[in-house]
């Protein structure tokens, strides 16, 4: 019997299985994709994403980032990191590079998905394997998390929730002109620009259903599993009707103007509904981590930052024999995340505000700074 199945093998898993490793655990990530896993995700890391990359002995490739930059039609703010700088990193270049360090450290990967699962007595079994416990990292719309009941209907969910949220990302062939995560605003949604090479960005929009945006229940060309990921064909039109990525960057003229004569270097991938509430993080012995784990928004580009300190609690119960103690730390190290998104997308949601988020971040540079190292510390 080993210590740790992970049912997914993206970035969250991959830390998880890493901390569980460098705690003495048998290890064993259930992944039936073949890496490097690309997905629909701004790719830009905070600062503390680096830090904790950088304590589990991952050191990815990418491209330096000073800061965060809000734009409009007429403003800009720029909130510089003040405790190091992040990095935009392609997201099969973050996964590659995890993968490579848990084979170091004896993690095995095998080519299956979990499906059912059985807990009893002191153990889980799952996918022809016996573990003591079993981790969730299977991603925004986790089966697991739905086989075992915990997702919160209470605010509703996914594409039923009044105002849910979608993403669109494609990369194009251009030496990066900023080292700054740009974030354009429009009435209904935002444009992250996140340089990742010195011949690549990467530009995902973000908004709601209208417009372009991926409607839940439709399969895209590409990896079948959508919503949380899939590929769309060139600019088109995306599954359940409304425009694709180009109709989606007209929004932002600016920008679209820069990329006029860029060339598109990856399909359209998409992700959403965004916003999963989940009611706790724990059932017995499977335990919820990464996405899999609960998502409001990737508004404030967080997500790889939150998984890898969950990560960092999630090993020390699981060796201590205290899976229950894991709710509780979930929730300390996921708080400030949670309530500056919850925050920002409460503000983005008001008519009234809204559209004077960036105005605001112009006339007040040091509140806006001091929120974005808020974001960028973790």
């Amino acid at each position: 019997m080993i210590d740790v199945l992970i049912a997914g093998g993206g970035p969250a898993g991959l830390a998880t299985a890493i901390r569980c490793a460098q705690a003495g655990l048998e290890v064993t990530v259930a992944e039936p994709r073949a890496g490097p896993i690309d997905k629909a995700c701004g790719e830009g890391l905070m600062p503390a994403a680096v830090a904790g990359l950088d304590a589990i002995g991952v050191d990815p490739r990418g491209w330096p980032l000073r800061g965060i930059r809000y734009l409009d039609e007429r403003h800009q703010a720029d909130g510089l990191f003040r405790g190091g700088a992040g990095l935009g990193v392609r997201r099969t270049e973050l996964h590659a590079a995890l993968g490579l360090r848990a084979k170091e450290l004896g993690v095995s990967v095998v080519p299956v998905r979990v499906g059912a699962f059985v807990q009893e007595g002191g153990c889980v079994r799952a996918a022809g394997l016996t573990a003591r416990y079993l981790v969730a990292a299977d991603g925004l719309h986790s089966s697991i998390r739905r086989a075992l009941g915990l997702e919160d209907w209470s605010l509703g969910s996914g594409a039923g929730r009044s105002g849910a949220r979608y993403g669109l990302r494609r990369h194009y062939r251009l030496a990066p002109w900023t080292s700054m995560v740009e974030v354009y605003w429009s009435a209904g949604s935002e444009a992250y620009v996140t340089p990742v090479a010195d011949d690549l960005v990467g530009v995902a929009i973000l908004g709601g259903r209208g417009g372009g945006a991926p409607v839940g229940g439709g399969a895209p060309v590409g990896d079948g599993a959508f919503p949380g990921g899939g590929a769309f064909p060139g600019g088109g039109a995306s599954p359940g009707g409304g425009g694709g990525f180009e109709s989606r960057l007209a929004a932002f003229p600016a920008l679209r103007e820069r990329l006029a004569a860029a060339e598109p270097a990856s399909a359209v991938r998409g992700a959403g509904p965004l916003r999963q509430d989940v009611r706790r993080r724990v059932c017995g012995r499977v335990l919820l981590v990464g996405d899999a784990s609960g998502y409001l928004d990737a508004l404030t580009g967080e997500g790889i930052s939150v998984a890898l300190a969950q990560a960092a609690v999630l090993a020390p119960c699981l060796r201590d024999g205290r899976p229950a103690d894991y709710e509780r730390a979930w929730r300390r190290v996921s708080r400030k995340s949670r309530l500056l998104t919850a925050g920002l997308l409460w503000s983005r949601r008001q008519p009234l505000l809204g559209l004077r988020i960036v105005p605001a971040a112009q006339r007040l540079p040091r509140l806006f700074t001091a929120i974005v190292n808020q974001v960028a510390d973790g």
